[in-house]
């Protein structure tokens, strides 16, 4: 008996699988590389974005040019958080105080028109004020001028309030001015800011 290898003669010969692909043991050949079962519903999603968009160019394009606005707002806001947070945090580690730091209370003066005289001696005419029709009876200057001096009595008396004139440019046909600015040039002309303690005044 021969010592080969330690097999003898009637020994079977050894076997190598072979490397790529499946191999089919029963039969002895190699077996044909299955296709991916979704190829076919990739091809058929890919055709079908090509077709739409082959007959309907302008839809896509609005989508496109939608999504990119999108993603641009989303940036947008998202920055204006992150600065909002970065100048918070700086405030903080400075060891700054914020703006107006006594302050705990609001007095707001909410404004009801727009004062458009060119002088202010004329404040309790109602022809100096731009007024809507339901607004045109006699006495309604008078009530903005106490409104505004009221305000701004409640606030003096405070340390701790913040006085705010409110109101925006309301009136097309009024022009570049805003309610908040008209009482607050009425407060300002009159000498009522000078007329009481001194107050922190804030035009909203």
């Amino acid at each position: 008996m021969s010592s080969q290898g330690g097999f003898g003669t009637g020994s079977p010969k050894s076997f190598r699988y072979p490397r790529g692909g499946d191999f089919d043991l029963e039969s002895g050949s190699p077996r044909k590389g299955r296709k991916p079962k979704n190829a076919h519903l990739e091809t058929s999603i890919v055709m079908r974005i090509r077709y739409f968009y082959e007959a309907h160019p302008v839809a896509v394009a609005l989508i496109l040019l939608s999504f990119g606005l999108s993603v641009l707002v989303l940036l947008s806001v998202y920055e204006t958080r992150f600065r909002a947070m970065r100048s918070v945090g700086a405030w903080s580690s400075d060891g700054r105080e914020y703006p107006f730091p006594k302050l705990r209370n609001l007095v707001m003066v909410a404004g009801h028109s727009i004062y458009t005289s060119s002088r202010c001696g004329e404040t309790e005419s109602e022809n100096s004020w731009f007024l809507e029709p339901y607004q045109k009876h006699p006495g309604q200057a008078a009530t903005f001028l106490a409104h505004i001096k009221e305000g701004v009595g409640i606030a003096a008396r405070d340390e701790g309030a913040l006085l705010l004139f409110s109101g925006g440019e309301t009136r097309r046909d009024a022009g570049p001015r805003s309610e908040a600015q008209s009482y607050w040039a009425i407060a300002e002309s009159k000498g009522w800011f000078g007329e009481f303690s001194a107050i922190s005044t804030f035009l909203g």
